[in-house]
């Protein structure tokens, strides 16, 4: 975890606007580094703060309160997607921008439904990095163009399939999706941890998954999951 500067945002002097305060989450030091690069060399922004990880980046967007939170998509502890989804909860003020190598068109849509203003590939120059993030910033909604062909083609793929879980498989995968362990899926349904695996296994089975990272992502993405979890205890 990194954070520089002070927690307040800097106040403007001689009329002109405070820069954009970012705080930067990626798993890679070296990414991190490149991207607080382009930003140094920009007008208008200043990086408050470094996070290599879901959980750490939520402490240091506590700390500094950003306007901008650049988040990759895959991260340890916590997926982006989660985290654009707890950033958007707990700070609604935050611009939420993915920066990701992925352009999987069930990350896009996953990432659009937790609430991000942007999703912007790393193949981006660095000055129309910065472009793009302005406009964003300015209440533009903004997906790297060339994602739009995937999501197009995904789209009629997807649009007429109907759901094959039933609601308790439904209820288990939404608890998954927000990072829960068997045990933690179980004391919240009220059934025991071998009920639990049993239902994600069958999940498995009927959406053709092999791991548990590949159904949180296909469940988010596809609408099979729609709502959180009832109580039929």
């Amino acid at each position: 975890m990194s954070v520089t500067g002070q927690a307040a945002r800097p106040q403007p002097t001689g009329g002109a606007p405070p820069p954009r305060r970012v705080v930067i989450v990626d798993d890679h030091e070296l990414l991190r580094t490149g991207t607080r690069r382009i930003f140094e060399e920009a007008a208008g922004y200043d990086v408050v703060g470094e996070a290599a990880d879901g959980d750490e980046a939520l402490a240091v967007i506590d700390t500094v309160r950003p306007d901008v939170a650049l988040v990759d998509i895959r991260l340890p502890s916590m997926n982006g997607i989660e985290l654009a989804r707890r950033i958007g909860e707990r700070h609604p003020q935050t611009t939420i921008i993915v920066l990701s190598a992925y352009d999987d068109p069930d990350y896009v849509r996953a990432a659009v439904a937790a609430g991000v203003s942007g999703y912007l590939l790393k193949t981006t120059p660095g000055r129309e990095l910065v472009a793009t993030i302005d406009r964003i910033c300015a209440g533009s909604k903004i997906l790297d163009p060339s994602l739009i062909p995937g999501l197009q083609a995904a789209g009629t793929a997807t649009a007429t399939t109907p759901s094959p879980l039933t609601a308790r498989e439904r209820d288990v995968v939404v608890l998954a999706a927000r990072g829960l362990a068997n045990k933690a899926i179980a004391r919240e349904l009220g059934i025991s941890p071998r009920t639990v695996e049993g239902h994600l296994n069958h999940v498995f089975e009927k959406l053709g998954t092999t791991s548990r990272t590949e159904l949180v992502r296909l469940a988010l993405t596809t609408g099979l999951v729609g709502g959180g979890p009832t109580d039929r205890r």
